[in-house]
Parts: C-alpha cells; structure tokens; sequence
C-alpha cells in the first residue's frame, strides 16, 4: 500500500512480527495511522516521524472482543458508579481485550437505573475507555430467565419479558447491542422479533427449553446462546422418551452461535474441543464471564453490586457460591481464555480468531473490528510465544505495555 506524506508522518511501524491475517499467520510488517490500520507489507519503509517497534518475531493479532463480562479489578459494572466501568476497562486491557459489552445481572431497577448513569458518565470520561478498552455496547442478561435455571442470578427479579418493558428500556439507552432471555418464556419469542429488528441480537440462556422450543425461538429471532452448556438444559428422560434441551439445539441449528467460558473450570477440555468440532470457528465465541475478582488475589468477593450482590468465594481460579453449589461467574481474562482453549487442542488460529473475529462477527461491528487488515481499527495485541499480552493498541493508543 503507497502512503501519501500527510499519512507517513506519527506512525507506529511494528517490524519483524508475525501477523495473523484472515488467511493466517505472515511474517510481514504493520503500520498504525492514527486510529486505523494504514499498511501490511513485507519491508514497510520507515518515515522519519515513525515511533517503530520491533515485535522480535512476537505474534500481532486482533484485539479481544469480549462481548460477556460483569466486571474485574475489583469492580462490578453494577457498582453504579463511572469508576467501576473504567477500572474493568483498564483491568481487561491489560489482558487483551479492546472492545468489551458491560454485562448487567438480575437486579433491582434502582441497581439497572443506576447501571446505565453510571455508564454515560463512563462515556464521557476519555472516550468511556480511561486507558483500556473500549465500551462496544451493553449486554442485558436478565431478569427474563428461567427460575430453574438462575443459577448465581438474583431470583427475587426474574420476570417475564413483554415489548413495553423493553419499549421502557430502550427509552433509557441506546447502547443496548444484546439481551439474553430463556426462550421458553411467555412473551420471549416476541421479544425477540422485536428485538432483532431494532438491530439488538437476542439470545437464548438461563433456559430449561427443549429443542422443539429453541427450534420455535431461532424461527422468531434468536441467533445466540449464552456461556453453552452453563445454565441451560441438555437431554432427558421421560418415561423412557429422550427430550433433546438447549445443548443439543446448540449443536443442531446452522443459524445459533454459541459462546464459550474458557477458563478451564466451566468446561473440560473435551467440551471446548466438541463445541469446536461441531460449530467450528466461526460460530463458537470466547468469552470470560468474568466478575470484579477478574485480575485479582483470591477470596471473597461479590457478584453484581457491593450494596445489592451475591456473595462468593473465589478458589483455585474460579468464582463460587458459599455453599459451593455452583460456580458465580468466572475470574478469566480473555488472554487466559485463549491460552485454555489452545491447551485443549484447539489451533491458535482459531482460538484467536473465536476471541476476536467471531465475537465481531456475531455483534455486527466486522467491518470494523477483529481483523487485522488496512482500514480496519487499530486494535491490535503483541503476544509472546506463550500467548502472553505484552501490548494492547486500542484504536492506535498504546494502552498497556510500551
């Protein structure tokens, strides 16, 4: 690609990298104009304004594009408060991630009102990123789920969805960009017709629904399952009948991504490598799940906000209830989510892919983000060999490592 001088000058030149390309990996050199990718080539010529980094045969790939967490550093994005959206921003980035989706949880409508305050005022502190990355949408997760299904979710909120409660919603925000409902509920499928033509991807979780159920709901809308086999019903027996549930309409519907908590305790390595096999790449998404102890030392915690959350144990690298029931969340990083998912067998393509093409993919936002190709956004990550993090570019700002 030939660069004019207006464009040559305040470049960050990466030399002597391995870049993963939407065809794979190339040892090529890339240069970074303001916000977007500027050039792909073997032998980028240097400028005399280039700030260049030798990468020393580093992997450059794709920023992470977590689009399922609820907090980290120590902070829950139902705290209510600006800081808490920052902080998770600052905390995830240094792991990877460019572009993350806020996660709400089940919660009183003075905890949602206050969720969505806190975050336009994230917004407008530095671009709603304050050194990390960067806020692409919300996810509503509830209160619309199954109560069989809650798991940690606060079951003194669930409801059943209607149009006018989320005519109510949108008339709050515009920043919604998914919402999560049991798809057996009365009303949900409707919903969701709604929902998808306004742009807003509805997908199923939290869910006792059968497949002939799910098979209704992909009809009407639904194109996405929440962390898969998590929360969500597989087959059983009735009287000698086996009912397929969720999992195996995950499997069965061509139209239905799913996402996966890498964090090596929601999943054996054998269920990431069959979600994998069956799915393949471009329908299976990382994501981390992740709660406030995300990025922090181990012990007790709090799911959802520190006035109104569920307390848990965090233990060996996962979020727990007390009682040890079941797990609350996850404490990944969407780095860690990659390297779990490589440890199982799965190529690094494709794991960095399902951690960045795929989740864009899914969102809507590909033709701008998860691909590492001029023109696109400058979100970019330096990994070592081990797939550590040692840089993360939010569009063109370096906003972990040096």
């Amino acid at each position: 690609m030939t660069e004019g001088p207006a464009y040559i000058m305040n470049r960050i030149l990466f030399v002597n990298g391995v870049v993963l390309l939407p065809t794979g990996f190339r040892k090529m050199d890339a240069a970074v104009c303001g916000a977007r990718i500027s050039a792909l080539s073997p032998g980028i010529e240097p400028g005399g304004g280039d700030r260049i980094i030798d990468l020393q045969g580093d992997f450059l790939v794709p920023g992470f594009i977590d689009m399922h967490l609820h907090g980290g550093g120590g902070a829950d994005f139902m705290d209510g408060t600006p800081e808490a959206f920052l902080t998770a921003c600052r905390t995830h980035a240094c792991h990877g991630t460019t572009t993350l989706y806020p996660t709400t949880l089940t919660a009183s409508e003075g905890d949602m009102d206050a969720f969505f305050v806190s975050l336009e005022l994230a917004l407008r502190q530095n671009g709603g990123d304050g050194g990390g990355a960067r806020i692409g949408g919300v996810h509503v997760e509830g209160p619309w789920l199954a109560p069989e299904q809650a798991g940690a979710q606060d079951p003194r909120y669930l409801r059943t969805p209607s149009v006018e409660q989320f005519e109510r919603l949108l008339e709050k925000t515009g920043r919604i960009a998914v919402v999560t409902l049991a798809p057996e509920l009365s009303g949900a499928c409707e919903c969701a017709s709604w929902l998808a033509e306004r742009g807003i991807l509805p997908a199923m979780g939290h869910s006792a629904a059968t497949l002939e159920q799910v098979r209704t709901a992909v009809d009407s809308g639904f194109r996405h399952m929440i962390h898969f086999y998590s929360a969500m019903s597989t087959v059983r027996r009735e009287k000698g009948r086996r009912i397929p549930g969720m999992v195996e309409a995950g499997y069965l519907f061509d139209r239905v991504t799913v996402e996966a908590i890498a964090d090596g305790h929601h999943l054996p390595p054998e269920l990431l490598l069959l979600i994998h096999k069956i799915k393949g790449p471009g329908r299976m998404a990382l994501v981390t799940d992740a709660m406030r102890g995300a990025g922090m030392p181990e012990g007790r915690s709090v799911l959802g906000s520190l006035r109104n959350g569920r307390e848990v144990v965090v233990e060996g690298g996962v979020a727990c209830l007390p009682d040890g029931s079941g797990f609350a969340g996850s404490v990944c990083t969407m780095d860690r989510a990659v390297r779990t998912a490589v440890a199982a067998g799965i190529p690094i393509e494709d794991a960095l892919r399902m951690a960045s093409e795929t989740p864009s993919k899914i969102l809507g936002t590909s033709h701008r983000r998860g691909s590492v190709i001029p023109g696109m956004d400058a979100d970019l990550v330096r990994l070592d060999s081990s797939l550590n993090v040692r840089m993360t570019l939010v569009g063109g700002e370096i906003v972990f490592g040096g």
